[in-house]
C-alpha cells in the first residue's frame, strides 16, 4: 500500500472511528502492565500509571526499582506495584525480566520505558524480555534505544507494537541529525514505522501517527506549554490505556495524542502555567469532550 497523505484528527474524524466500548468490570477494561522507573525517576512511572488508570485501563500494574516501589505504592493505591532489582546506580536490571514476563503474561498491553535512565542496562532488560512477548507493547523514550542496534527486533509483534519516541529519540534510533530529523518529521516518522514495522507516533509541534503500511494522521493540538518534563509519560500512559481496553494500537496512538493536546488547551485557557500531573487530571473530561463533539 503506497503511502497516504497526512489525515489531521479533528473531534469529527476521531468519532467516526469510536474507541471500544467500556467493560462493566475492571477485567473486561483490561489490564496495563508499565515497566520503568529508577531511583531518580520514580515519577515517570507514576505518570504514565495515574493517565492509564484515568482513561480506563481496568487494571494497572506498575514494575519498578526496589527501592522505590513502596513510595510509588503508597502515591498509586488503585494500582499493583511490583518491586524488581536494581543496578548499584538505581536502574533496573535485566535480571528483572523474568519476574516482568511472568505479569505480562497476564496484561493486554505492556509499556515499556518511562523513567529508564541507562542506555545500556536498559538495552539489555529489554533483550530479555521483549523477544518472548506475546501481547501489545508500547516502546517509550529510552526504552526506543533497543532498537538502534537493529530494527528488526519488534518484527515477531507485527501490529500489536507502537513506538512514541520524541524528535532527538527518533533521531538516535535512525542515526540521524537531530536537526535534520526536526526540520522533517514525518519523513523520519515514516521511515521508522516502515524500517520497524511497526506503528510509530512522534513529532513536534505537529505529531504523525503513521502505520508500516504508510497510513498517517497528524495533530497539532496543544499549546506549546505541553511540552513540560513528564508530559510524555503521561501520553505513554494514556496509549497504554487505549491498547489495554482494546483499541488497536494506531487507534490508540490518535485518540491518545489529540486528547493529551487538548487536555494541554483546556488547561492553558485558566492557568498561564501547568504540570504534567495537571495534564493527568484534565485527561477524562478532555476525553468525554470529543466523544461528545
Amino acid at each position: 500500500m503506497p503511502d497516504t497523505e497526512p489525515t489531521s484528527l479533528s473531534p469529527t474524524v476521531l468519532r467516526q472511528w469510536p474507541l471500544p466500548r467500556l467493560g462493566g468490570d475492571k477485567h473486561a477494561r483490561g489490564t496495563a502492565l508499565i515497566v520503568g522507573g529508577g531511583r531518580q525517576t520514580p515519577g515517570a512511572v507514576l505518570l504514565a500509571a495515574e493517565a492509564a488508570l484515568r482513561l480506563g485501563a481496568g487494571k494497572v500494574q506498575v514494575a519498578t526499582t526496589g527501592s522505590t516501589a513502596a513510595h510509588v505504592a503508597v502515591a498509586l493505591p488503585e494500582g499493583y506495584v511490583e518491586a524488581l532489582p536494581e543496578t548499584r546506580e538505581g536502574d533496573l536490571l535485566p535480571s528483572a525480566a523474568s519476574r516482568i514476563l511472568d505479569l505480562a503474561a497476564g496484561a493486554d498491553a505492556v509499556l515499556m520505558g518511562p523513567g529508564l535512565s541507562d542506555p545500556l542496562t536498559s538495552a539489555l532488560l529489554l533483550g530479555e524480555v521483549v523477544p518472548h512477548l506475546d501481547c501489545t507493547l508500547v516502546l517509550d523514550a529510552l526504552a526506543t534505544a533497543y532498537l538502534t542496534p537493529d530494527l528488526d527486533r519488534v518484527s515477531h509483534l507485527s501490529g500489536r507494537v507502537l513506538l512514541t519516541p520524541n524528535v532527538s529519540e527518533l533521531a538516535a534510533t535512525l542515526a540521524l541529525e537531530v536537526d535534520e530529523v526536526r526540520g522533517d518529521p514525518e519523513t523520519a516518522t515514516r521511515a521508522l514505522a516502515r524500517q520497524t514495522r511497526a506503528t510509530v507516533l512522534s513529532g513536534d509541534e505537529t505529531s504523525y501517527i503513521v502505520t508500516p503500511d504508510g497510513r498517517c494522521w497528524s495533530t497539532a493540538a496543544g499549546p506549546p506549554s505541553l511540552a513540560t518534563a513528564g508530559s510524555g509519560d503521561v501520553k505513554a500512559g494514556a496509549v497504554v490505556a487505549l491498547c489495554a481496553r482494546g483499541a488497536p494500537v494506531e487507534q490508540a496512538a490518535a485518540w491518545a495524542a489529540y486528547c493529551h493536546g487538548v487536555s494541554g488547551e483546556r488547561l492553558a485557557r485558566t492557568t498561564s502555567g501547568f504540570l504534567a500531573r495537571d495534564v493527568v487530571t484534565e485527561l477524562p473530561s478532555a476525553l468525554a469532550a470529543i466523544e461528545a463533539g
